[in-house]
């Protein structure tokens, strides 16, 4: 048994511009876009930006194995088409993303899509920038890259603020507004495309439900717009109004039913989680995506408890709607429990099916890790503050009110809100907190540093992001499963399909890399070589 398995995460960042607040907000993320292309001019990576091929998207693919006809799919669900900006938009924001370079190309003024050297994608989606970190096989890498991405909208923000002519534009890792707009935070979960999806969904729904209790990240607020002044413990619960379904953006459900795998098809299922929160707190991703994954490995092996909620959108509100973690809800066979009881019978499954099929070091600190959180929030929720974001927060939140006789609904509280999300270290609460050690870190930032230019060695990541960072010129699309050359000595574009994850490795590709001289080279040896480098 290991939590070890093809995962990552995608952020969208709340964007922000204070010295114009009627700014349209899909300029200003591709903004940031632009401004982390123009920053990287010098550096690795292609100054125009390598563009995403959206050949292989199919976001209306349904799991339940139906596809919603592209008349009837909302606006928001075609994410198979790059974002466009129009002429007016772009002149109302006194020259748009394009002038961040320096110079501009009349058949593309505006980058809205990136492939980057980490083999992550950073693109506007839903008018908030986007960064979709490189698949990773651990929740330790998936906390590194993820972590990269605040590293990277963090050096877009600095290249705009010392712009000339640019106003200022600030990024919140965070999930609503408060003035009734949700943003996500999602995961990518590769599972064996064998386990049907009612398996899924019967043995996460009460997980998910519950897990915001030592994941969430806490929020200022009780409903979409705010309408009950208290403090919960998810951004997003109250955005939720579903059990199961497609959407991503209206009718959000707790268990999403894409089915666009990005891999074999027939081989992989991508599980495309939308219900967690954005988090600061590294030891909060960690245990994210590890509890998930050994959730997972449960429902494969079939020792996944056997809980059912009766009302399981009214639980996740419920449970998200009291801090004391005191609420209970009620199961379809009438017992009581709270989000903490549903963790509990989770850990102690995992801990079962752990013994039995044997583990291995990460999946041991992630067992260690929630066994002690768990006990710890049992016994007082505020001793978990250095790894809980909702905690951290709340801990923040209650000194001020103490100190001041503060209401729930005074505005100076939203503002303690926003400013723990914010990604720059001299203004972000959170990174304040941990520059005083008082959130507990996991990484260092050297590691950071490294992946944000490095990607991962053990999966198909590793050959996307040299491809893109070692040919910039010859490299014109690329995407998760495929990367396109475009080479003089070939009168069309070359596809290279990598739909197996696993593959496309340092083990694989490495020597190919260091042996070609260049692009032209490099294809040629590729596709003379073994077909198992990088193909299914």
């Amino acid at each position: 048994m290991s939590v070890r398995r093809v995962m990552g995460t995608e952020t969208e960042y709340g964007v922000l511009a204070p010295g114009m607040p009627a700014a349209n907000a899909t300029v200003l993320s591709s903004q940031i876009v632009n401004a982390y292309a123009a920053s990287r001019r010098s550096g690795i990576g292609n100054f125009s930006g390598t563009r995403w091929d959206y050949t292989d998207e199919a976001p209306l693919n349904d799991a339940r194995g139906f596809a919603v006809p592209r008349t009837a799919a909302d606006p928001t669900q075609l994410t198979d088409a790059p974002p466009v900006l129009d002429a007016e938009q772009i002149a109302m924001e006194g020259g748009g993303p394009a002038a961040l370079y320096g110079e501009q190309t009349t058949d593309n003024p505006v980058l809205m899509n990136m492939v980057l050297g980490n083999g992550a994608r950073l693109y506007v989606d839903h008018a908030h920038p986007e960064y979709s970190s490189p698949e990773v096989t651990t929740p330790r890498d998936a906390v590194l890259w993820d972590k990269a991405g605040d590293a990277v909208v963090l050096a877009a923000v600095r290249y705009i603020a010392a712009a000339p002519g640019f106003s200022p534009v600030n990024l919140y890792k965070n999930n609503t507004d408060s003035k009734g707009a949700s943003y996500g935070s999602h995961e990518n979960y590769l599972v064996p495309r064998s386990v049907p999806f009612t398996d899924l969904v019967r043995g996460l729904v009460p997980f998910f439900v519950s897990r915001q209790v030592i994941v969430g990240s806490g929020r200022v607020g009780i409903g979409t717009n705010n309408q009950r002044q208290g403090y919960q413990l998810s951004q997003r619960a109250d955005f939720f109004e579903a059990e199961v379904g497609l959407e991503t953006t209206i009718r959000r459900p707790i268990v999403n039913t894409r089915d666009e795998p990005h891999a074999v098809a027939e081989k992989y299922r991508r599980l495309h989680v939308i219900i967690g929160d954005a988090n600061l707190s590294e030891v909060s991703t960690l245990l994210k995506v590890g509890t998930t994954s050994i959730v997972l490995s449960m429902i494969e092996a079939g020792t996944a408890p056997e809980v059912e909620l009766r009302d399981p959108v009214g639980a996740l509100q419920a449970i998200s709607h009291d801090p004391s973690l005191e609420r209970l809800v009620e199961l379809k066979d009438g017992r009581m429990v709270s989000g903490l009881d549903l963790q509990e019978i989770y850990l102690e499954a995992a801990a079962r099916h752990c013994r039995s099929a044997g583990t291995d070091p990460a999946t041991e600190d992630i067992l260690t890790r929630w066994t002690s959180l768990v006990g710890t929030l049992k016994r007082d929720p505020l001793e978990a503050a250095a790894s809980v974001d909702w905690v951290a927060k709340l801990k923040l939140l209650q000194a001020y009110r103490n100190r001041d006789s503060l209401a729930w609904s005074d505005a100076r509280l939203h503002l303690v809100d926003l400013q723990y999300s914010d990604i720059r270290p001299e203004k972000g609460l959170y990174h304040r907190l941990a520059a005083r050690g008082q959130m507990e870190r996991i990484l260092t930032d050297q590691e950071i540093a490294r992946a944000v230019n490095e990607p991962p060695d053990d999966t198909r990541a590793y050959f996307r992001g040299n491809c893109v960072s070692r040919f910039p010129q010859q490299v014109v699309g690329a995407s998760w499963d495929s990367i396109i050359f475009e080479l003089p000595s070939r009168r069309r574009l070359q596809r290279i399909p990598t739909r197996e994850p696993l593959k496309g490795t340092r083990a694989l590709t490495g020597e190919l890399f260091e042996a070609s001289v260049d692009a032209e080279d490099f294809v040629t040896r590729l596709l003379s070589g073994p077909e198992h480098s990088v193909a299914p």
